[in-house]
């Protein structure tokens, strides 16, 4: 009975081995497993993760070579320009322009403290990414002697054509060296030279252009042009020429819609402001204008030409020492019309004549051209003058409009105009002749009061069919 007992017993303790020895089996095999099965890689955030250890002794994927960045700044100096003003620097200027017009946003900068001597060159930018930036902090100078410059190249001396979301902007200089050119003989030292002088800088069929800070002088004849142009900006610059620099106007604008011109103060020996046939939108404030001409309209219809001006305003004015003030100028036998000015807040002092429209204008250089013009005129309606206060040298207004084309619509409303010598009582009642519109005190002079017909109906027709030429 004994011995039964211990080989019981015997039996249980080798089956308890038994069922430990399997299930220590199976462990280690689940564990084999778990080890030698491959390791997922993920995508998301937190996937090399630092627990993953036994990866820890593996080559990762190479890291990818940094990417130079493109620098948007093209130095003119980098392009061969020496800066010293006696150096050729235009092929610099021309290719540091061609290679900026690649990048979007870039700036071709002209550095201070050096003056570039640039042939007349076109910076053509119908290729260009658009935001691009010419930055002048130095100064620009164009050929001194007007005899080195090719008879190509008479019209301008920078001439941008088809720029596109561009600015010029910066604290430098634009140097015409116009001195040359304003002598009278000048321009004639060859039969075969043309009777023109360049533009210093000029606008050709460009738009959302940008115009800012910079300062531009004694330009040979105009300093900064805009043709065939749109949504143009001028805004704090300065432009310069002596009083007796001929024909530099300061701003011409022909062909060129959607303009501002504003906080800027131009002096000149020509119109401050011009602007010509096909222009409209054109808003002016903020100025300061003389010596010069004043701000024109005009001459218009030249050589029996149709002129088509209409929705500018000018406002916001300082005139001093100026030979006009607002001015509007028609040649005799022209065509078309001048429609929705207006004349306000403008200051005068010790301006020749403040208010101006002349149908009969003629330049005294070609007085020729006149003959046989005498019939007919651009139709000139709906010009307003509002608050022009202050002081003129000669008349303080002339209105000589068409016999055959009369002046309609015009208003004059709070003129105060004094002498800055003499008597005012003295002035002629013929200051104004075939002006039709109404007037409104204050005005001062009196004979202000007698310059406008009150009866326009008969003759606004003449206006209307003028205005469908345009």
């Amino acid at each position: 009975m004994k011995r039964s007992k211990n080989l019981s017993s015997l039996l249980f303790l080798f089956l308890i081995a038994f069922l430990t020895f399997l299930i220590t089996s199976v462990e280690a095999r689940k564990n084999h497993t778990k080890k030698s099965k491959p390791h997922k890689h993920h995508q998301g955030k937190g996937a090399t993760s630092g627990n993953n250890t036994h990866n820890s002794h593996l080559p990762g994927p190479a890291p990818a070579p940094p990417q130079p960045q493109q620098s948007t700044i093209f130095l003119v100096l980098s392009f061969g320009a020496k800066g010293d003003g006696v150096s050729d620097d235009s092929k610099a200027l021309v290719a540091a322009w061609e290679a900026a017009c690649r990048v979007k946003g870039a700036t071709v900068e002209i550095p201070s403290g050096f003056k570039f001597l640039i042939q007349p060159i076109i910076l053509d930018g119908s290729g260009c990414m658009p935001d691009l930036v010419l930055q002048i902090d130095g100064t620009l100078l164009a050929p001194s002697k007007a005899s080195t410059w090719p008879e190509s190249s008479l019209f301008q001396w920078i001439n941008f054509k088809y720029a596109r979301n561009f600015t010029i902007q910066g604290t430098g200089i634009v140097d015409g060296q116009g001195s040359d050119w304003w002598n009278s003989s000048a321009h004639k030292r060859s039969k075969h030279t043309p009777d023109t002088k360049p533009t210093a800088l000029r606008f050709y069929f460009s738009s959302d252009v940008t115009v800012r800070n910079i300062k531009i002088i004694n330009s040979p004849q105009c300093h900064l042009k805009f043709d065939n142009s749109s949504w143009i900006k001028v805004n704090n610059i300065t432009i310069s020429s002596p009083d007796y620099s001929p024909n530099t106007d300061g701003i011409h604008l022909q062909n060129t819609q959607n303009v501002e011109i504003h906080h800027s103060t131009i002096g000149c020996g020509d119109d401050c402001v011009s602007i010509q046939t096909g222009c409209s939108n054109v808003h002016i404030h903020h100025v300061k204008c003389g010596p010069g001409h004043g701000i024109s309209l005009g001459g218009l219809g030249k050589a029996r030409s149709v002129a088509c001006v209409s929705n500018i305003i000018v406002n916001n004015i300082l005139f001093q020492n100026t030979q006009s003030g607002v001015r509007i100028k028609t040649w005799p036998g022209g065509k078309g019309s001048v429609k929705n000015v207006s004349f306000s807040n403008i200051q005068v002092s010790n301006v020749g004549v403040p208010i101006v429209i002349d149908q009969n204008y003629c330049d005294n250089m070609k007085k020729h051209l006149c003959q046989n013009q005498i019939r007919g005129a651009v139709a000139i309606s709906g010009v307003k003058y509002d608050n022009i206060i202050g002081n003129y040298s000669k008349e303080p207004i002339r209105l000589a409009c068409s016999n055959d084309t009369p002046c309609t619509d015009v208003d004059l409303i709070d003129i105060q105009l004094k002498p800055t010598t003499g008597d005012p009582r003295s002035l002629r009642s013929d200051l104004c002749r075939n002006s039709y519109g109404k007037s409104k005190a204050p005005l001062l002079p009196s004979v202000i009061d007698y310059c406008l017909r009150r009866d326009g109906g008969q003759v606004k027709h003449i206006a209307r069919s003028h205005e469908k030429m345009c």
